[in-house]
């Protein structure tokens, strides 16, 4: 089953795990995250729902379980 998890709601639990912001573009967020000591992009749309490959990736990179 698909994770219907957006974007506001994967930030609200990236911080909660530890992970900040690092900086700021014009269509993504670069989070860092002291798990894994990786950068890695975040949309900046809060859409209603991430698409899955995203979504996946950012627990992949971040490795927070989301």
């Amino acid at each position: 089953m698909r994770p219907k998890v957006g974007d506001s709601e994967i930030k609200r639990k990236l911080k909660k795990a530890g992970c900040y912001l690092k900086r700021e573009g014009t269509r993504h967020e670069m989070w860092y995250s002291p798990l894994t000591g990786n950068s890695f992009p975040v949309s900046r749309h809060n859409k209603e729902e991430a698409n899955i490959k995203t979504f996946q990736s950012i627990i992949k990179q971040s490795g927070v379980k989301l």
